[in-house]
């Protein structure tokens, strides 16, 4: 049986930690507290509820396995983007239908305002750059594909996308060997995510919300008219959970959550600092925020202090040898996309969980037959703005200012479980063989 928010308790080891001063440890749960709201998980969805409710007047917790930023929040590639589902546009459209697509779109852009007015008003030195999104084409074929996207963003949702033909990559500062053109997304920056989500911790904490730091919850049962959530030195009651631990959320924590989430690896390396002379031999200097189109897609920034950021989709397995071979392969696809960086060093590697549904989308809203239960989680590799506005919207639900018809009709879908969930990561395994070959 796969067990999610098992992995090692080791820091990240990531360039993001390195950027910052250690992270505030919150004090840990010890004897019993009783509160409004309890939340599981100290990453953005989390502490958005949190700050949410306790600028409310709400008393609420959060109960965090690490501390505030130890998971996907202060793992990730810093990439405040539209996203957090798998489906795209026209898949969007024939499952939902066109409006609720078009809210569904319009939310993400939410999401990403959000994080970008909370940076000004906190006043957050987070690193911020890039105008946007490129993908780039790694076959001929896809810019073909890119050309019909741009003509479908702009008629579907009012999206004015871009297009790059390759010939023109160069001179933007896109330079590379297997870049076929490219289509940019104006919507969206990069940031430290690691600054952006310690300083949301401190928010809750100055609104008056409790954070306690290595008080992972081990059982979760009703308590008369409340939940009593326990952990290793006590518990908490609370009459209204919220379960916000996407990709490290225990499986049986509580049971509900058991075989409807997959949790798989994203790695990211980062170099050292480039030369002048270096940038412009590869002919890469824009610090826009790129990917490429494979299914198992390739996800890269040239950072302020000018580092290079290359992340990859396809770990599965967390073991010693699976890690090192992830690298590995990593390092490969970075010199294979980038031939003139190939001596370039790596100073930082690390990964995280990545939370994937069998319904491709994320869940915002309350957890079936679990009276007073919320959850907000499931954002698919891209849940800075996603994770951020639904935490917000989850604290809503719960103050009564909101209604479930207020949340995109793809998000409130609960989460399904996947079938025969004990081999879930066996048959992941197979798909990404077949994606492999899809991408070639």
């Amino acid at each position: 049986m796969l067990q999610q928010g098992t992995m090692s308790r080791e820091p990240a080891g990531s360039y993001w930690e390195a950027s910052v001063e250690a992270p505030r440890l919150d004090r840990q749960l010890m004897g019993n507290a009783l509160f409004d709201v309890a939340v599981i998980g100290g990453g953005f969805a989390g502490l958005s509820a949190a700050l949410k409710l306790a600028q409310a007047g709400v008393s609420v917790c959060v109960l965090e396995a690490e501390h505030v930023g130890y998971g996907a929040s202060g793992r990730n590639g810093g990439f405040c983007c539209l996203g957090g589902t798998m489906l795209d546009g026209r898949q969007l459209i024939k499952r939902f239908g066109l409006e609720e697509a078009r809210r569904f779109v319009a939310y993400q852009v939410a999401g990403i305002n959000l994080v970008a007015r909370r940076i000004n008003d906190w006043g957050i030195d987070a690193d911020c750059h890039s105008r946007g999104e490129i993908y780039l084409a790694h076959r001929p074929k896809d810019l073909v594909a890119l050309k019909d996207d741009a003509a479908f963003l702009k008629e579907s949702f009012g999206i004015k996308a871009r297009i790059l033909e390759k010939q023109n990559l160069q001179a933007e500062g896109y330079g590379g060997p297997g870049f076929h053109g490219g289509l940019h997304i104006p919507y969206g920056f990069a940031l430290n995510p690691m600054k952006y989500v310690l300083a949301l911790g401190d928010q809750v904490r100055k609104a008056g919300g409790m954070i306690f730091g290595k008080s992972p919850v081990t059982e979760f049962a009703p308590d008369g008219e409340s939940w009593r959530l326990e952990t290793e030195h006590g518990f908490v009651r609370a009459k209204k959970v919220v379960l916000a631990g996407n990709g490290y959320m225990r499986e049986t924590v509580p049971k509900w959550i058991q075989g409807r989430t997959l949790p798989v690896m994203s790695s990211i390396q980062v170099t050292r600092p480039l030369s002048d002379d270096e940038l412009a031999a590869q002919g890469w200097t824009a610090d826009t925020m790129a990917a490429d189109t494979r299914i198992l897609l390739h996800y890269f920034r040239l950072l302020p202090d000018r580092r290079f950021l290359f992340g990859t989709r396809g770990g599965i397995f967390e073991n010693a040898s699976s890690l090192s071979a992830m690298q590995a392969r990593a390092r490969q696809d970075l010199e294979a996309m980038f031939p003139a960086w190939a001596h370039v060093e790596t100073d930082f590697s690390w990964h995280g969980n990545v939370c994937l549904t069998r319904t491709l989308t994320p869940f915002v809203g309350a957890v079936p037959e679990m009276k007073g239960v919320y959850a907000a989680m499931g954002w698919h590799g891209s849940g800075i703005a996603m994770a951020s506005l639904s935490g917000e919207k989850i604290a809503g639900l719960i103050v009564g200012a909101l209604t479930p018809e207020d949340i995109p009709a793809p998000i409130r879908i609960p989460f399904r479980k996947f079938p025969l969930p004990a081999f879930r990561k066996l048959y992941l395994q197979g798909a990404y063989w077949l994606y492999g070959l899809r991408d070639r």
